[in-house]
C-alpha cells in the first residue's frame, strides 16, 4: 500500500482495513494495514507502533506523528506546532500538559527522546536500530473538521528542547519537550511512501538489513552516512520563486484573516499608531529569520521622522566565537491596507539604503506584487519580504506559545513595550556589541 505525499485521508472511527474508500477519500487504516498485525493508530498526537523483540532485539517499527490545528489553543492542544515539510522541517510540542510533571517520563515524549538519541549517533550500527517517524496533519473536508489526516512525509528527530509553557484554560505553567524533525526526500521514489517498509519492519523474523531494502533512498543513505547526511537526504522542494497575491493572503473567514485584519485595526487608527508597528514587524522578523535555527539579535526601534531609512534595526550572527560574522539587518515597517500591493518603489528605497554585507527585511500587512518579487529575485537583492499572511500566522504562533488571551491582548503587550525599544543610534552600533 502507498502514502502519496499532500494526499488526504480517511481516519474513520470505526477502523475497518477491508474499505479501500470512506466518503469519498482513501481509507487510511486499509493504506496501512499489515496483515497479522493491529492497525496502526492515530488517537493520540505520539502514536508509537507496538515494540516487540527481533532477532537483533527490542525494535519500534515506526512512530505516528499526529498534529490538530483546528484545537490549537485549547486545553486539549494548548500549543501551536509548526509544518513546513517543503522545507524538510517541522517543529512538533510533546505530549505533557500536567504542572509539575516531568516530560520525560510522558509516554510520547519518552519514545521521541529515545529516538532522538539513536537518529543522532554517529554509529551506522546504532542509527540501524533507530526508528521512522511519520508525519501527519488532520485538515477540514467539506467542512468535516474529524477524521481527515493529510500526510506530510517521513524522518527523523533532528533536535529535542525543553521548554516551560502556559496553558491559560487551565492557568498553570508546566514544562513540555518541543521536538524538530528534519523531514526526509522521496525523490527516488516519486513523492510515494511504500507501507510495506513499515510492514517489513513488523515482522518479528526479519533483521535490519532486509526491512532496509524497502526502505526509502534517502534513508538506507543517512543509515549509512549519518548526520552529515542531514541536508543531503533532507526534503527540498523547487517552487516558482514568485507567489501569487492569493498565496500570500490568508483565507477568507480564517483566523489568519481575523488576525490580520485585528493587527492592521489597531495599528492603522492615526500616523502615530502606524509608526509602533514597527515593534511588532521587529519581532515577527527575529521569528522568521530564527525559524531554521539562525541566530538572531533584536536591536531597535528607530525614532519617527529621524530613522535614516530604517525602521528597526537587528543583527544576524554566523558561526561563534573567533569564527563568527556578524550581519547588520535592517528593517522597514509598513501597516499598508491589505488589498494594496506593496511598491516597488518602497523596495527600491529599502535596498537602497543597504551597505555592503548588510541584509534588509520588510514586512507588511499587506502583500508584494509579481513585479516586485521578480525585482528582487533577478537583481538578487539582499532583503527578506514577510508579507501579511506570514505575519498573521507568526502572531497566531506567538498569542498560543506566551499564553495570551488573545490577538488584541498580544499586540497591546507588544505596544507597551515601544518606547522602551525606541532609541537614536548609529545602525553600525549594534556590530559592537
Amino acid at each position: 500500500m502507498f502514502l502519496k505525499m499532500g494526499e488526504i485521508y480517511r481516519y474513520a472511527k470505526v477502523k475497518d482495513p477491508s474499505l479501500a474508500e470512506i466518503d469519498g477519500l482513501k481509507n487510511f487504516s486499509h493504506l496501512t494495514f499489515t496483515p497479522g498485525q493491529k492497525q496502526a493508530q492515530l488517537e493520540s498526537g505520539i502514536n508509537p507502533i507496538a515494540k516487540f523483540k527481533g532477532p537483533e532485539g527490542e525494535r519500534c517499527p515506526a512512530i505516528l506523528i499526529s498534529s490538530s490545528p483546528h484545537k490549537i489553543g485549547s486545553s486539549e492542544t494548548p500549543w501551536q506546532d509548526f509544518f513546513d515539510p517543503d522545507n524538510g522541517h517541522i517543529h512538533y510540542f510533546g505530549d505533557n500538559k500536567e504542572h509539575g510533571k516531568d516530560p520525560g517520563n510522558k509516554r510520547g515524549n519518552k519514545a521521541l527522546l529515545k529516538q532522538f538519541e539513536l537518529h543522532n549517533s554517529p554509529d551506522a550500527n546504532v542509527r540501524a536500530h533507530s526508528s521512522p517517524i511519520i508525519f501527519f496533519k488532520r485538515v477540514a473536508v467539506d467542512g468535516r473538521t474529524k477524521g481527515n489526516v493529510q500526510f506530510q512525509g517521513f524522518g527523523i528527530v533532528s533536535g529535542a528542547h525543553l521548554i516551560t509553557q502556559y496553558d491559560r484554560k487551565e492557568d498553570q505553567y508546566f514544562t513540555n519537550y518541543v521536538f524538530d524533525f528534519t523531514v526526509f526526500n522521496m525523490v527516488a521514489e516519486n513523492e510515494v511512501f511504500d507501507w510495506s517498509w513499515i510492514s517489513a519492519r513488523r515482522d518479528s523474523e526479519s533483521i535490519h538489513s532486509e526491512a532496509l531494502l524497502k526502505a526509502p533512498k534517502s534513508w538506507q543513505q543517512w543509515i549509512k552516512k549519518g548526520p552529515s547526511a542531514f541536508e543531503v537526504c533532507r526534503r527540498r522542494v523547487s517552487k516558482l520563486q514568485t507567489f501569487t497575491n492569493n498565496e500570500q493572503q490568508p483565507l477568507m473567514g480564517s483566523r489568519e484573516a481575523s488576525t490580520l485584519k485585528e493587527i492592521y485595526d489597531y495599528y492603522s487608527s492615526t500616523n502615530k499608531m502606524k509608526h509602533r508597528f514597527e515593534a511588532l514587524a521587529s519581532i515577527i522578523s527575529a521569528r522568521v529569520i530564527t525559524a531554521e535555527g539562525g541566530s538572531y539579535r533584536e536591536g531597535w526601534v528607530t525614532s519617527p521622522g529621524s530613522d535614516g531609512g530604517a525602521d528597526f534595526i537587528g543583527r544576524l550572527d554566523i558561526g561563534s566565537g573567533f569564527s563568527k560574522a556578524k550581519i547588520l539587518v535592517l528593517g522597514q515597517a509598513k501597516c499598508e491596507s491589505m488589498n494594496t500591493a506593496t511598491g516597488g518603489n518602497h523596495i527600491a528605497r529599502t535596498v537602497a539604503r543597504l551597505k555592503r554585507g548588510w541584509v534588509g527585511v520588510y514586512v507588511t500587512t499587506s502583500h508584494f506584487s509579481e513585479a516586485v518579487q521578480r525585482e528582487v529575485i533577478e537583481d538578487k537583492f539582499p532583503i527578506l519580504l514577510i508579507n501579511g499572511k506570514r505575519l498573521a500566522e507568526e502572531v497566531n504562533r506567538l498569542v498560543v506559545e506566551q499564553g495570551f488571551e488573545n490577538v488584541s491582548t498580544f499586540i497591546k503587550d507588544v505596544d507597551a513595550g515601544y518606547e522602551s525599544k525606541v532609541m537614536s543610534r548609529n545602525p553600525e552600533e549594534i556590530l559592537l556589541e
